[in-house]
């Protein structure tokens, strides 16, 4: 009987310290750290992109045939018009020879025509002349009227030969003008066997080696204008609704990460990936190095702008978020409370900013913690104070 008297006083001890332990530990005042007041907050938001060029062009030639010769190669520089390459000429220098020729006859055949105009217009003056003589006798009855018919009608096929010398005339000079037109074909398609550099460039790739039989259009040498080097960042959307041309950035590429380089917001883009929520943005770069390597990765940090002061939350901090609105925990009065906030602009470091409904007097609990409910005494922690 004692012994189950002292056993059950012992089970009672034990729960009565459980339930005060329990209590202590529930409603004792947490510390919990709280936001406090940021100074010159720089807005940036982060990019990842690569190296490219603003003018770049793959150049061939406009005919088919065998390369015979390649004058530059990759990582070459070249001015505008210089030549890069040449095709075989032989079949083409025929075809120049043939309309050469076709041009020359067609000149002497015109010579011929214009020649022949001579020859019916002297045949028809004598022809006039003649009738004229034929015509005034057959007017004194001298001669016969059949006589003088015949002159008359001498005259009119000798007129008549007179035009159709003019008309062979023209006839012979448009196809002068077609062999003309055909020779100076032939002679463009020649030179099209040499392909020449359209602006001054640098060789980024050779496609192709000398031998080798190449069609009209197929690439022969990938060009670009170093001065047209940019970096091609792409920027998360629902970061990017601030971002204006002009604004400054820094620029770090992975083959030099230890250094910085400034650029600036030069074009932004009007299509935005519609499936990674992307916005293309298109950055100069006012100190990179002068060698830069098409396609090599960079890092992009543009600013926005800058806050002071400003309640910066951590979004680890926030329920619920939206990229506008959700709740924060508060101390009020020393004690827990969730209240939804209105937020605003965020920095690359995951805070945001503080825009309406904090209450007054309230302080936002930076990092939640274990054991915090609605209601619950806390004791708010600053930075400083912690320290």
């Amino acid at each position: 009987m004692r012994g189950s008297v002292k056993t059950g006083l012992g089970i009672g001890i034990l729960l009565l310290a459980v339930g005060l332990t329990t209590a202590f530990m529930t409603r004792r005042p947490l510390t919990v750290p709280v936001v406090t007041p940021a100074q010159n907050v720089a807005l940036r938001v982060y990019g990842l992109g690569t190296v490219e060029a603003r003018i770049l062009t793959r150049v061939g030639f406009e005919a088919g045939a065998g390369l015979t010769d390649l004058a530059v190669d990759a990582g070459d520089r070249v001015t505008r018009g210089q030549i890069l390459a040449r095709l075989s000429t032989v079949e083409q220098e025929a075809r120049v020879a043939r309309a050469d020729a076709a041009t020359a006859a067609a000149q002497a055949s015109l010579a011929k025509a214009e020649a022949s105009v001579a020859r019916a217009g002297a045949v028809l003056a004598q022809r006039e002349a003649a009738n004229l003589r034929q015509q005034e006798l057959v007017g004194r009855s001298t001669i016969s009227t059949q006589s003088a018919e015949e002159s008359q009608r001498d005259e009119d096929v000798a007129r008549a030969d007179v035009a159709v010398a003019v008309a062979d005339v023209a006839v012979t000079r448009a196809q002068a003008e077609d062999a003309v037109a055909a020779l100076a074909y032939e002679q463009a398609l020649l030179a099209q066997r040499v392909l020449k550099a359209p602006f001054d460039a640098v060789v980024v790739e050779r496609h192709a080696e000398a031998g080798a039989v190449v069609r009209a259009g197929d690439p022969i040498f990938t060009l670009i204008d170093p001065a047209t080097i940019w970096i091609l960042s792409y920027i998360d959307e629902e970061r990017a609704g601030a971002l204006a041309l002009g604004q400054s950035a820094q620029i770090r590429l992975r083959s030099l990460p230890h250094r910085t380089y400034s650029g600036t917001v030069a074009r932004i883009g009007l299509e935005s990936d519609r499936v990674n929520e992307e916005r293309r943005v298109w950055l100069s770069c006012s100190d990179c190095p002068a060698q830069m390597y098409l396609g090599e990765q960079a890092e992009v940090f543009v600013t926005l702008g800058e806050l002071a002061p400003a309640l910066m939350v951590p979004e680890t901090a926030i329920t619920g978020f939206d990229g506008h609105t959700g709740r924060v925990w508060t101390v009020q009065d020393g004690k827990l409370a969730q209240v939804p906030l209105v937020f605003g602009a965020r920095s690359e470091d995951a805070r945001v900013e503080v825009v309406s409904g904090l209450p007054k007097g309230a302080e936002i609990v930076a990092a939640p913690v274990k054991g915090m409910t609605e209601g619950r005494l806390a004791r708010a922690e600053t930075p400083e104070a912690g320290k």
